[in-house]
């Protein structure tokens, strides 16, 4: 697998991710939350970066960032995190913007240390908070659950977890920028060859004998 090393100046990070990965998630990688106001679909510049070496190896600017950043903006390295794509291998610096850390509630401030608690965890353990806090709310709705017998718990748990994976993956490929949909062009299959059916051997002729006994009738009649 081929590898790029990527390196966040400002939070001092760095490490390697694969050939193919987006800024946006080689910074999730290293532990750096980027703003996700766009829900990387690269509707506004909320999460752009500068990137100050290996700008060449990334993929060419999309329309949403031509959009997004002007002439100028670009020149001077900018790319939206959620566009950018790492296309070779090599060393990649990137430099975020500066967060203005403000003031929050505290229930604001536990619901936020929730959230990225929540993010971090697997997809199993995920389900099972979700669970968990249905629970919470429905009461008794949903308490008859976890009364059942394991089997049924564990159907229940195994169902949900495949419908979390299939809309991760459907959440996954919707934001990718349509440029490099293009770009992945489906194998093309060959339609399946038909075998020539096999002809038929004519049946074969049967040719009938007289029986002795008919055969002698016939002479004593004549």
């Amino acid at each position: 697998m081929t590898e790029a090393e990527v390196k966040f100046e400002r939070e001092e990070r760095d490490g390697l991710v694969a050939v193919g990965t987006y800024l946006f998630d080689a910074a999730a990688r290293l532990g750096i939350e980027i703003s996700e106001e766009c829900e990387r679909r690269g509707e506004n510049d909320s999460c752009a970066v500068t990137v100050k070496k290996g700008g060449d190896l990334l993929s060419e600017p999309t329309q949403a960032e031509i959009e997004h950043l002007s002439a100028q903006r670009r020149k001077n390295g900018e790319r939206l995190a959620c566009q950018a794509k790492i296309e070779k291998s090599g060393e990649v610096y990137i430099m975020t913007k500066e967060k203005v850390v403000e003031e929050k509630p505290e229930t604001e401030e536990k619901t936020e240390a929730f959230r990225k608690e929540f993010e971090k965890m697997p997809l199993e353990k995920k389900v099972a908070s979700l669970l968990e806090l249905e629970m919470i709310t429905l009461g008794e709705t949903v308490s008859f659950i976890f009364n059942s017998p394991s089997e049924v718990v564990s159907k229940i748990m195994d169902v949900m977890a495949r419908f979390g994976k299939q809309k991760e993956d459907e959440t996954k490929e919707s934001t990718r920028p349509e440029e490099h949909k293009a770009e992945e062009k489906p194998e093309e299959t060959k339609p399946p060859v038909k075998k020539p059916a096999a002809k038929k051997k004519p049946a074969a002729k049967k040719t009938v004998t007289p029986k002795k006994d008919e055969a002698k009738n016939d002479a004593k009649e004549g």
